[in-house]
């Protein structure tokens, strides 16, 4: 810190001026420090704004309809940012269990996008074995609680899409499913809705889980709403109107 009493040596200073000087040196020091402290707390909390700000302007989320085999994307004002053409589980209904093929239906969350560019898989209802490309370019993995390997991927098969046919993922386009990873991230909600054939399964499945049993109900009925057993009158003996 510059020391203006240094700069004039010649000019005879008093010791109680410069401790004095010193003191408001400090002071000011201090006080400063005290204004700024602040705004520097502020400048990580500030990142964190803006990072969380980013997020909520790239969240977006994905509508599933299994009734028009379509999938729509919309950001987080609801704006439409693309349509397209799927392919859900060959069996109708929500899904229950490994192996049903079914798509399960509900609200749920992206965990992750892989590379599928190099998977492999034997769909086991033709001769060719495992087929290379058969998820396309990317997996979009949903967590599906209770389930694994449920997601939104690509295909070998451009002909499949529009039909029910997966064993329960959402198939679609390459060039759909490319676009589609441009614009989500894990942010991203996936709300799968069902078709009419899709109700129509699970009413029944609920139906069948109801037990079949006669049940007693037993009504209450108010007083004034109960019948009225007839009263046994005895006898009576009238009174002869002469007699006194």
């Amino acid at each position: 810190m510059l020391d203006i009493f240094n700069l004039f040596p010649g000019i005879p200073i008093k010791s109680d001026m410069r401790t004095n000087s010193k003191k408001i040196n400090k002071k000011s020091v201090l006080l400063w420090a005290l204004i700024f402290i602040p705004y520097l707390v502020l400048i990580p909390a500030a990142f964190w704004y803006f990072n969380k700000l980013d997020s909520v302007e790239h969240s977006s989320f994905i509508v599933i309809n299994k009734a028009e085999m379509m999938l729509y994307h919309y950001n987080y004002q609801g704006e439409l940012l693309q349509k397209s053409q799927i392919a859900t589980g060959k069996n109708s209904g929500n899904k229950e269990m490994m192996g049903d093929s079914k798509t399960p239906e509900g609200v749920f969350t992206i965990n992750q996008v892989e590379d599928a560019s190099a998977w492999t898989h034997d769909f086991k209802d033709d001769t060719l074995g495992k087929i290379a490309g058969a998820y396309g370019p990317y997996f979009i993995r949903i967590a599906v609680p209770g389930q694994k390997g449920i997601g939104i991927h690509g295909t070998h098969d451009d002909n499949s899409i529009g039909n029910r046919v997966s064993e329960g993922c959402i198939r679609m386009h390459n060039e759909d499913l490319i676009m589609l990873v441009k614009h989500i991230n894990t942010a991203s909600v996936v709300v799968i809705t069902p078709g009419i054939d899709d109700i129509k399964v699970n009413s029944l499945l609920q139906t069948d889980t109801i037990i079949d049993k006669p049940v007693l109900i037993k009504t209450w009925v108010p007083k004034s709403k109960q019948p009225v057993k007839p009263k046994q009158f005895d006898k009576i003996k009238l009174k002869d109107k002469n007699r006194k």
